[in-house]
């Protein structure tokens, strides 16, 4: 009797539980909203909440909080829905394993990239989607905080980042592409075609990256090293505005060389040629070693790892768009 009880309490969520409520949870949790949901799924509001408290009755514990219109996870909400995900992630799997067998190739391919990656990521995922026409693709853009959260959070395949994060969870980390950083300033500024010295570099007002950016980090190393300190006047958290403050004589800014390469031809932005730059990073891969990958992730994986650095583009003596400095070089080592 007691046997067949542990059983029939084992089996309760295979009973209780269908794909549909697992399919309605995973996307409200991962939208935090019912109406974003409903949108996403083709369903209305209504049936959306009908299907996640069916779950929650089944599970029989509460999975969101609401205060006001906004709802927020539970401890046991985020656990549920990361074994949602992981559900959805083996059922894509077959799906594709399935289409594979029928001679298709589709299925649904999630990756997040750090912020400087948008420059070189869409072309190689069109190149990708060129070989894999029909699958259905996810690119989320934001800044490290950003992407660490989402792989806290499991929201997402593969993700790419320059500095790997040092984090509690286990990451599998894989090197795919060369990411050097640079000193840039405005076109006029006195450094321009000077040999700069990294003490007289730390003479100017720097635009710094947010807290916990992997350029943030590697410049303030860098001066660390050499017993100096950085300048900053301000701190912003998007490649386009530090630019754009560059360009409006803030200050000097280290960003990834590849930030440069979609610069107009009206930008008057110089790279200064200093005393330990570029500093060399690389592009990695970055995932959970426990996270089973999917073949379409897989495929994307190996598809970067043999193809990756094609698509970054690091020759600026072509580039019109970088305001190159005239003459011989000349010394400010001081």
């Amino acid at each position: 009797m007691s046997e067949h009880l542990n059983k029939a309490t084992s089996n309760f969520l295979i009973r209780h539980a269908s794909l549909r409520q697992i399919q309605v949870f995973e996307c409200v949790a991962r939208n935090l909203s019912f109406t974003r949901a409903a949108e996403e799924l083709y369903l209305t509001q209504p049936t959306v909440s009908s299907q996640v408290k069916s779950l929650a009755e089944a599970i029989d514990m509460p999975l969101y909080e609401q205060v006001g219109r906004q709802i927020f996870l539970t401890e046991i909400g985020e656990e549920v829905a990361c074994s949602c995900r992981g559900i959805i992630d083996q059922l894509s799997n077959l799906e594709i394993m399935l289409d594979d067998f029928r001679g298709l190739k589709r299925g649904r391919l999630r990756v997040a990239v750090i912020t400087t990656a948008k420059y070189f990521a869409p072309v190689a995922l069109g190149k990708f989607c060129k070989k894999y026409p029909d699958i259905e693709l996810s690119l989320k853009v934001g800044n490290r905080n950003t992407i660490l959260k989402r792989i806290d959070r499991n929201l997402d395949d593969l993700y790419i980042l320059g500095q790997v994060p040092s984090m509690d969870m286990d990451l599998e980390a894989i090197p795919f592409a060369p990411n050097p950083l640079v000193i840039i300033a405005h076109a006029n500024h006195e450094l321009v075609g000077t040999k700069v010295s990294l003490k007289r570099l730390a003479k100017e007002p720097f635009i710094m990256r947010e807290k916990g950016s992997g350029i943030r980090s590697a410049v303030e190393d860098l001066f660390a090293q050499h017993g100096l300190t950085v300048k900053e006047r301000m701190m912003l958290e998007t490649n386009e505005a530090i630019k754009h403050c560059v360009m409006g004589e803030l200050g000097v800014a280290c960003v990834s060389e590849h930030a440069l390469d979609l610069l107009s031809p009206g930008a008057r932005i110089a790279k200064l040629d200093v005393e330990g730059f570029p500093i060399h990073k690389e592009w990695n891969i970055v995932y959970p070693k426990t996270k089973s990958l999917s073949l379409l992730a897989e495929e994307f994986l190996k598809f970067l790892q043999a193809h990756g650095d094609q698509y970054l583009e690091l020759d600026m003596d072509e580039k019109p768009a970088l305001d190159k400095p005239a003459g011989p070089l000349k010394s400010a080592s001081s």
